[in-house]
């Protein structure tokens, strides 16, 4: 399924920018950067289940906010992009190494 991720975390408060740095790590573990605090994620439920338990224990509830956008299994064909910077597709492009 396809989850789309966006966050915002308060930098000025006591440890934000390392909480920051450690939500977008996560995040590129499991999917791709689509802008500055949005990730395009293709993930299994389990998968779904292990990101989103990463990130609620990094982030911190009385300053930061997360939010998940499931688009489901055919979400890739419902994503229409326009401009700079078009985002590989994780499924399609994979690269195998």
């Amino acid at each position: 399924m396809l989850v789309l991720i966006t966050y915002d975390v308060s930098v000025v408060s006591k440890g934000g920018t390392k909480r920051l740095r450690h939500i977008a790590k996560t995040c590129l573990d499991y999917g791709s950067r689509v802008q500055n605090s949005v990730f395009e994620c293709e993930v299994d439920p389990a998968q779904f289940t292990m990101l989103k338990t990463r990130l609620l224990d990094i982030y911190d509830p009385d300053e930061d906010s997360l939010r998940f956008y499931f688009l489901g299994s055919q979400g890739r064909r419902r994503v229409e992009h326009h401009g700079a910077k078009p985002v590989q597709d994780m499924v399609r492009d994979a690269l195998i190494l």
